[in-house]
This record gives C-alpha cells, sequence and structure tokens, in this order.
C-alpha cells in the first residue's frame, strides 16, 4: 500500500472508539455475510484483469473454457490464502488477491521459452495441440511460481525479512514498484487498441465514479423492521464499487449496442463474440496440478522471486496500516514474520494450483474498512469462504471471463497507473533536492526500461557459450523489476549518503511501534506456547520479541520496568455512553 494511500485512510479511519466491530469482535452473522460479499467485490474488481492478461498470453481461444478456470482458480486460491492469512497468520483483516508483479517476469519468460500467439495460429493446429501448447505455458508459470516461493517462506519463518529491510531503502522500492506499472503500458495500449472509443469511455466513467462522485451518499434499504417497514442508510456506493459500477454501466451499454447492430459483426465489443457461458460447466473446483506436471527453469524461478520480493514490501506496509485502521497497536516482529511466512505458503499454492499468480495483501479492501467501520477478522474469514463458493462456481468466472475485452482494458489504465504512483507516492521520504538521490532514481528507471526493451528486441545478442546461462540472463535482463531492485539497491547503499538525505530516518519511523498484543497470537495452543521457553527462540512464534531480546525472558506480565520520575496526576474519569443502535443515518417509513 503506498504512503500517500496510507495517509488518506489515516485522514478518514474512525478512532477505535467508533468502531462498530474491532479486530477480535464478532459480528452477527449476517452481517458478516454482507460485509464479507463486499469484500469479496472489491477483491475481484482489482483481480480480474490478471486472468484477462494470463489468457492472452497463453493464447487461449475467446469461447474456450479455460479462461473461466483461470478466473475460478485465482478466486479459490485467493480465499485460501485470505484464511490461512487472517487465521494464522498476520491475523489482521486482510484479503489476499492475484499480483500484478508477477506478469513481469512472465512476459520475459514465456517471449523467451515459447513463440508468440500469432504464429501458433498460423501453424494451423488440431484442438489438442492448441491444448497442450497453452497448458505448456501455464505449466511453465506455475512451476516457477511454486519454487520461488521458497524463497517467501524462508524470508518469513527465519525472520531474515527484518534484516533484509535495512538494505530495502525507499530508493530500491521506488524503482522496484514503479517499474511493475511502467512495463505493462504496451499491453495496455494494445488492449485498449481493439476498439478506443469504448475503452477510452469506461476509463472515462471510472474516473468520474472513483474520484468526482466518491463521496456521494444514496440513500439504500439496509435492513426491515415488523411494524415500521424498511430502514433506509446513507451508503457511499461509488466509494467502494466504482470500478464495478463502471464495469457494468459499459456493459449493458455494449449488450445494448449489439442487440440494435449498431456494433457490426466481428466487433471486439460485441457481447455475442463468444459462447464461453454455455460452453462451461456450473461447477469445478480447481485443483493442484490441473495443467499438468509444473515444469522449471533457472531464469524464472529467479524472476518470481524478484517479484515476490516486491510483493513483500507492499504487503509489511499494509500490516501497519490496518493495524492503525482497526484500532490496535502495531503488528509485533513474530507477526510480521509469520504474516510473510503465509504468504509464501499462499504463493505455492497459488503456483501448485495453476493460477498463473502469486498473491499479496490487497490494500483496495482497507478503504471498505474505513466506510463501514467494522474491523472484525470474521468478516475477512467469511468472505474468504464467499471466494471459495465463487471460485467452484465456474459459471460465475465465465461470466466474468465473458467481459468484453476493451472494457477489462480500461481496468489497465486504472490499475497500472495506480501501481505506478503506488512505487513514486515513497518519494516523499527522500530528499529530492539532493543530486545523488535523482541521480539514483532516474538512472535506475530509465536504465532498466533502456535494457530491458533493447533485450527483448534482440535476444539472439546474448550469447556466452552456455545455453543455460542464456536462458537465464535473457529472461532476467528482460524483467525491469529485477533491474530496477538490483540497481537501485546497489547505488543507493554504495553511493555516500547521510541517513536523512536517503530517507531512511522518516522511513523507519513511519512504521510504529510494535507491542505485544493478545490480538497477534495464535487462536489455539497460546498456554502450550508459553510454558515452552524454546519456543521464544522461533521467529514465528507469538513469544518471540526479537533476536536481540530472545535470550530475556518473555513470559506474559512477569518483566520489571525501569523506575522513571513518575508525577502522579489525577485523571478526569471519560463517560462512556452506551448505545444499542447502529451509527449511522436511518429513516423509517
Amino acid at each position: 500500500m503506498s504512503v500517500k494511500q496510507r495517509r488518506n485512510v489515516e485522514e478518514l479511519e474512525p478512532p477505535s472508539s467508533e468502531l462498530l466491530y474491532g479486530l477480535e469482535d464478532n459480528p452477527p452473522w449476517y452481517l458478516c455475510v454482507l460485509l464479507g460479499t463486499q469484500h469479496f467485490f472489491t477483491m475481484v474488481s482489482t483481480t480480474i484483469p490478471i486472468p484477462f492478461v494470463l489468457a492472452s498470453l497463453v493464447c487461449l481461444e475467446p469461447s474456450d473454457p479455460a479462461r473461466s478456470y483461470l478466473v475460478s482458480t485465482i478466486i479459490f486460491v485467493s480465499g485460501l490464502i485470505t484464511f490461512l492469512q487472517s487465521t494464522i497468520g498476520v491475523r489482521l483483516p486482510i484479503v489476499q488477491g492475484g499480483n500484478f508483479a508477477y506478469l513481469i517476469p512472465t512476459v520475459a519468460l514465456l517471449s523467451a521459452n515459447f513463440a508468440s500467439c500469432e504464429s501458433q495460429r498460423a501453424a494451423n493446429l488440431t484442438a489438442a495441440q492448441q491444448q497442450e501448447e497453452w497448458q505448456a505455458r501455464m505449466r511453465a508459470i506455475q512451476g516457477n511460481i511454486a519454487v520461488s516461493s521458497v524463497f517467501q517462506i524462508i524470508l518469513g519463518f527465519t525472520g531474515v525479512i527484518g534484516v533484509m529491510l535495512k538494505w530495502i531503502t525507499p530508493l530500491t522500492i521506488i524503482p522496484t514498484v514503479s517499474l511493475v506499472g511502467l512495463s505493462l503500458f504496451d499491453l495496455a495500449a494494445d488492449r485498449s487498441s481493439q476498439h478506443w472509443s469504448v475503452s477510452m469511455s469506461t476509463t472515462v466513467l471510472m474516473v468520474l465514479l472513483s474520484q468526482y462522485m466518491k463521496d456521494v451518499s444514496l440513500s439504500l434499504p439496509t435492513g426491515y423492521r415488523r411494524g415500521y417497514g424498511f430502514i433506509y442508510s446513507e451508503v457511499q456506493v461509488f466509494k467502494m464499487f466504482s470500478i464495478i459500477v463502471a464495469l457494468l454501466t459499459s456493459w449493458l451499454v455494449c449488450w445494448v449496442l449489439t442487440v440494435t447492430d449498431t456494433f457490426p459483426p466481428g466487433c471486439p465489443s460485441r457481447t455475442d463474440r463468444s459462447t464461453l457461458i454455455s460452453n462451461t460447466p456450473w461447477f469445478r473446483i480447481p485443483y493442484p496440478g490441473q495443467w499438468g506436471m509444473p515444469t522449471v527453469t533457472v531464469a524464472g524461478v529467479l524472476g518470481m522471486m524478484v517479484a515476490g520480493l516486491a510483493s513483500i514490501i507492499e504487503s509489511v506496509g499494509d500490516y501497519y496500516a490496518t493495524a492503525r485502521i482497526c484500532g490496535t497497536p502495531a503488528p509485533p516482529v513474530h507477526a510480521i514474520n509469520r504474516g510473510v511466512g503465509i504468504e509464501g505458503v499462499g504463493v505455492t499454492v497459488a503456483g501448485l494450483w495453476g493460477s498463473g499468480s502469486g498473491t499479496n495483501s490487497y490494500s483496495e479492501n482497507l478503504a471498505a474498512i474505513t466506510v463501514t467501520r467494522v474491523g472484525s477478522r470474521r468478516v475477512i474469514q467469511m468472505s474468504a469462504m464467499v471466494m471459495l463458493v465463487a471460485g467452484s462456481v465456474c459459471k460465475f468466472g465465465a461470466l466474468c471471463a465473458s467481459i468484453p475485452e476493451p472494457i477489462v482494458a480500461s481496468l489497465y489504465w486504472i490499475m497500472f497507473s495506480l501501481i505506478t504512483s503506488v512505487g513514486l507516492s515513497t518519494l516523499q521520504f527522500v530528499d529530492l533536492n539532493s543530486s545523488r538521490n535523482l541521480f539514483v532514481l532516474g538512472f535506475t528507471l530509465f536504465f532498466s526500461l533502456s535494457v530491458s526493451k533493447y533485450v527483448k528486441a534482440n535476444p539472439e545478442s546474448l550469447k556466452t557459450g552456455l545455453p543455460l546461462l542464456d536462458q537465464t540472463l535473457l529472461v532476467l535482463l528482460q524483467t525491469t523489476i529485477f533491474l530496477g531492485c538490483v540497481l537501485g539497491c546497489f547505488l543507493d547503499n554504495t553511493i555516500p549518503g547521510t541517513k536523512e538525505e536517503r530517507g531512511l530516518v522518516s522511513w523507519r519511523a513511519q512504521q510504529g511501534d510494535s507491542k505485544s498484543c493478545p490480538g497477534y497470537d495464535l487462536p489455539y495452543g497460546m498456554d502450550a506456547i508459553r510454558r515452552r521457553k524454546w519456543l521464544r527462540y522461533l521467529p514465528f512464534s507469538p513469544t518471540f520479541r526479537g533476536f536481540h531480546s530472545a535470550k530475556y525472558n518473555v513470559t506474559v506480565n512477569t518483566t520489571t520496568s525501569t523506575p522513571v520520575p513518575v508525577t502522579t496526576t489525577t485523571s478526569t474519569p471519560v463517560p462512556v455512553t452506551t448505545t444499542t443502535s447502529t451509527p449511522v443515518a436511518e429513516t423509517t417509513t
């Protein structure tokens, strides 16, 4: 999550006393289902572009039911890891979903090892051969993602991530995250060019709803009381569902233009071009290895590892932001270690299941917590259940996959630009009056884009005489986030500069003070964990307080603080008002 986003959240976040339900509270089941479904749709609106991009990269035909399988798989996997993360991971109300960072090494991997889709279609392959071609691409993607997740698991469960963050500075994060969005502008332009008028009108509608109308409230029925009628509440619909409303509106317009034959036959925006929904079964549960035995290459694993590192950086920032919104102390070191490790397990699951992407935390869902004032962990767990059910209903995946591609291309403009700005927002921590910082940032961005573009256009230029080394360099040098991460980290940590100039002081101060909180403990077995002193040495154990303090006794309520001067004051009791009604504007009819 960007720092700018976090500041906007802080401005909107209610004080912990105004939360309807806190982290440990359990709302009624019907409220959990309603709010969990809301989180689900917020996640889906951000996740849909990933399987669309993957379908085109692996050369899937528009009417192939496998398109809906990709959508269903990524939703199903997101439900699994969301439940694990909120239950035994960092244990904050965080939704996990597909990660755009994995698209960069995926594009490099496929372009280096497989023929283009145009040449494949020109070969006039049979249906069985076409299926084998796209499944071979998926096996390569999922195998490299699954193996690369071991790196993330080790970083989390061994506590090494805390050591690495000392070297991962703002000037390393800025180019790494920004290049994810900057590297995909070709893809957005290519998909939008199929029908510019539809893509641009949908984009304009998204901007209008999400930016200019985000504070507009609509009076909607939110309940019913016998003898009184419906209960109406003011709901800021566009703040939470602007993307979904824009997509559905454009889809409806395209359907009308299709029925009236305003769109000519063969137009990419027609809604009757695909028989995907009718060809897709109602139910299908995704399973590991559904595309066959995964394949692995050294170059692919290294590229996916860099994508995983970028997702770790974003997720750690989301942990702190979520804790502030929910009115709970900042996550302690053991919770962060466990969260990163469980996220790595989620990437393993995503790879084995063949979703085509890794997973990371979704900052978009933090806005929903801010608006609803419900920061309950139980709501996110219910949202995970909704994802699992929706991921098993293939007709829902087919419905999402049947959206005309020019409409989905408008999502690329919004998502990729936001990813770029997420990286650039970290600039507020560094001194932009420093010529040193300007050089590191500018040279890293320009050099990474230039080298990647050259290698992609001239793959034959890499001839070392060692085929394995040639393939590894070909993939890595086309992966802009790899170049940006390595170059930015090297330059910022070797070129002389003060900590204030590099932004290290303010960057580390924004993380806040981590304190022990029962909310981050595991749901079961805490008494047994506290009794076993050796568990305090495990970085993911709730009794772990850091390597520097492992030699001390960390059992609860047994430490003695150093005496300090104390001024005795008499505090005024804070009046407490007990209310039973939901604090939203309501009228009854």
